[in-house]
């Protein structure tokens, strides 16, 4: 059994003018294809662990054979990290959140625009490539997070940096936003809340409540 890069769940132009269609082609069909190709290729020594979900495999890098753990994290990160990426956007989203998650933003950080502001700041700290996340760490709190390259915190903090179950992300690496915004992350950030789905962010939450 092999990953398979999932489709997009709407068309390529659909995030536009907040994200552009190009974009989309090559983040998706060359980006992240790649991280599919390059995570069957190492796991072609130890294909047992394909048997897994990618969110079980990243999580538990210490059952990944040493020779090939660098590829697969790199990789399988990659692949984890896009997957649900592409799932927390949509056409006609964005606005804010409502119900629990609402809440739970409030309590944490004082306000929505508060939030946005810290969120905004971990993508723009991110040094190089990287994620900004926001996530339900291990004690239950909200948290805002940041990982670098295709690092997640589903892998934990001895190896990203950060640990927990992820509501939102965002991609912070160039050719995410290059096209549109010229290297502007600040400007790729903002627009980014025009197309996150508060939807599927409130069910990434309840699910890692659970």
């Amino acid at each position: 059994m092999a990953y398979e890069l999932p489709n997009l769940p709407y068309p390529a132009d659909a995030l536009e003018p907040s994200i552009d269609a190009r974009t989309m082609e090559i983040h998706h069909d060359k980006h992240h294809a790649t991280y599919v190709t390059n995570l069957n290729k190492a796991l072609e020594s130890a294909p047992e662990l394909a048997s897994k979900s990618i969110e079980d495999l990243i999580a538990d890098l210490a059952s990944v054979p040493e020779a090939i753990r660098g590829p697969v994290r790199n990789n399988g990160g990659g692949h984890a990290n896009h997957s649900f990426f592409w799932e927390l956007l949509g056409a006609g989203e964005g606005g804010a959140p409502t119900g629990a998650l609402a809440e739970a933003i409030d309590k944490t950080f004082g306000s929505f625009d508060e939030f946005k502001a810290k969120f905004e700041a971990a993508g723009l700290g991110r040094f190089g490539s990287g994620w900004a996340w926001l996530i339900v760490n291990p004690s239950k709190q909200l948290e805002i997070v940041s990982t670098a390259n295709q690092d997640s915190p589903l892998m934990g903090k001895a190896i990203a940096g950060a640990e927990g179950k992820p509501v939102i992300g965002v991609d912070v690496w160039e050719h995410a936003y290059y096209l549109n915004y010229q290297n502007r992350r600040a400007d790729y950030l903002k627009a980014f809340w025009n197309v996150v789905s508060w939807k599927a962010a409130s069910k990434n939450y309840e699910a890692a409540l659970a």
